[in-house]
């Protein structure tokens, strides 16, 4: 496991698909945000839900997903139902 999975939320898998998708560092999820880094993933795998997003944006944070504040997790929410509404 590399340095990814040391931030909070991101275990083995997640830390599979950052890579995959060209995120390594923790300064490149940074850079890039949750909510890219979550659409490039979801690209590859669409079984990727808002608590994988969610679980992104507290490792930005670097808390636990559940710790979010409440604003950030409706505006996640939203943001998770816009797009997932726009591909279909």
């Amino acid at each position: 496991m590399g340095e990814l999975s040391k931030l909070p939320n991101i275990g083995a898998e997640l830390e599979k698909q950052l890579s995959d998708v060209g995120i390594t560092t923790v300064e490149e999820l940074r850079r890039v945000g949750s909510r890219e880094a979550w659409g490039r993933i979801l690209l590859r795998d669409p079984s990727a839900c808002i608590m994988r997003l969610s679980a992104l944006e507290g490792a930005i944070q670097g808390i636990r997903w559940h710790n979010l504040d409440s604003e950030t997790k409706e505006a996640l929410k939203e943001f998770y139902h816009q797009y997932k509404g726009a591909q279909k």
